[in-house]
């Protein structure tokens, strides 16, 4: 039998291999011009927006907890980094352990429901979980974790030189990136979408339809905690911040801007936040206005975001 072949998927992958590339190829150049530091920052949320569009893009679920998986992260991260002497990539690994056993409890207990009583299952643990880091002595309580050593890499490499510590995050954005695409285009990614176009006939099809939205939901937590524990390195501080609710709502309004079920549209989305927080910073308690203000034009201009409408008219997936 002649194998089958599927021209239009090919061209689809080779179209976003090379916007990958370009997309690489300025994040490697960018520190040129533009201060490393923001950079690593951008970087991380945008990891975390990916992370959150996987659950929400292909799944269907929207979660308003994901700060607890991001901020837990940022705290084991921090903690183990400082206290227990880890080294860096051991800390990274030890936070993305413990967002992926969050993951898998919180989860556990939310895809029993659906719609809005699922968000509103998310939003409550990840309360619990600030409380808990509010009150909790190994986190610093309302000072967090300060003064987190980055250390050495595998130990050779010292991450007190900003290009080191650019370089590392860089790979972990790049490398969360590909796996997130990967999950994306793979028979498990295509069972996702059937789950979020039409669940019920997903079942009747029988598909386990409960595994599959909490295998999701643990690789989104995984990945969210990936870029939590990165960012602690990255600043040498895990606060309160990373683990409030606002940190999850301002992760929904990254994917919604750049582009909701689309693969860079998440990247997008966290580049225009972070930079309205940078620029907007002088404007004090304003920003949160403004910033509002600029998403609900982003929505009624670009009501697929910003990539989704992009995508629409170059009648090509991005």
């Amino acid at each position: 039998m002649a194998a089958v072949t599927y021209p239009a998927a090919g061209r689809e992958f080779a179209h976003q291999r090379t916007v990958f590339i370009v997309m690489a190829a300025l994040f490697a150049l960018a520190p040129l011009v533009v201060y490393p530091v923001f950079l690593m920052k951008l970087m991380c949320f945008a990891l975390f927006a990916c992370a959150f569009n996987l659950l929400i893009g292909y799944v269907g679920l929207l979660s308003f907890g994901h700060a607890m998986f991001f901020g837990m992260a940022s705290y084991a991260s921090a903690h183990s980094a400082k206290v227990w002497g880890f080294t860096p990539e051991l800390a990274i690994l030890f936070g993305t352990l413990v967002a992926t056993a969050l993951g898998f409890i919180a989860g556990s207990l939310a895809i029993r429901r659906s719609g809005i009583y699922f968000a509103m299952v998310t939003l409550a643990l990840a309360q619990m979980a600030y409380f808990y880091c509010l009150q909790a002595p190994f986190t610093g309580g309302e000072d967090g974790i300060q003064a987190v050593p980055r250390g050495r890499l595998f130990g050779v490499i010292d991450l007190a030189s900003a290009w080191s510590m650019y370089l590392l995050v860089l790979a972990v954005f790049l490398g969360g990136f590909l796996l997130i695409s990967r999950i994306v285009h793979s028979p498990f990614g295509q069972v996702l979408k059937a789950i979020r176009e039409n669940e019920a006939r997903a079942i009747s099809l029988g598909y386990d339809v409960e595994r599959y939205k909490l295998l999701a939901f643990v690789l989104s937590a995984a990945l969210a905690g990936l870029a939590g524990a990165t960012k602690a390195l990255v600043f040498q501080l895990a606060s309160l911040t990373d683990v409030h609710w606002t940190m999850s709502g301002e992760v929904v309004l990254m994917t919604l801007l750049g582009g909701l079920g689309t693969v860079f549209g998440p990247v997008v989305g966290a580049a225009i936040i972070i930079m309205m927080e940078g620029y907007l910073a002088q404007l004090g308690a304003w920003v949160t206005v403004v910033q509002g203000a600029i998403f609900v034009a982003c929505v009624l201009a670009f009501r697929r975001g910003i990539i989704g409408e992009i995508a629409h008219w170059l009648k090509k997936p991005l």
